[in-house]
């Protein structure tokens, strides 16, 4: 027996027209999952620049504004992805901002 939420949510995305979900298909249903994992696959590449910086404690050739400029633009794509519940963009655009801030205070506590 299906609950009656369910029913509802199923009801509300007719009327606003959406596809349904999981989608029928196959194919469209295999890049949901993908971009799942290319949402936690692009912040992971932050990670060698974290590792630099807070191992070797070097931020040398590493900018504070640009990382502070990025995180700031990621605060809009965090806000979109709340407000439209998109698991992909909410996911990925939490992790750039983390690993973002997390390298500005390593250049800021290191330089």
């Amino acid at each position: 027996m299906q609950h009656a939420h369910f029913h509802l949510h199923k009801r509300k995305r007719k009327h606003q027209k959406l596809e349904n979900f999981p989608h029928p298909n196959k194919g469209v249903r295999l890049l949901d999952k993908f971009i799942l994992v290319i949402a936690l696959l692009g912040p992971v590449m932050n990670v060698p620049q974290v590792f630099k910086i807070f191992y070797y404690q070097n931020p040398s050739g590493v900018s504070a504004l640009t990382f502070t400029l990025l995180a700031v633009l990621n605060i809009p794509w965090l806000a979109y992805g709340f407000v439209h519940k998109e698991k992909p963009i909410i996911l990925s655009s939490a992790l750039w901002l983390i690993t973002n801030l997390i390298i500005v205070s390593g250049v800021l506590v290191y330089s």
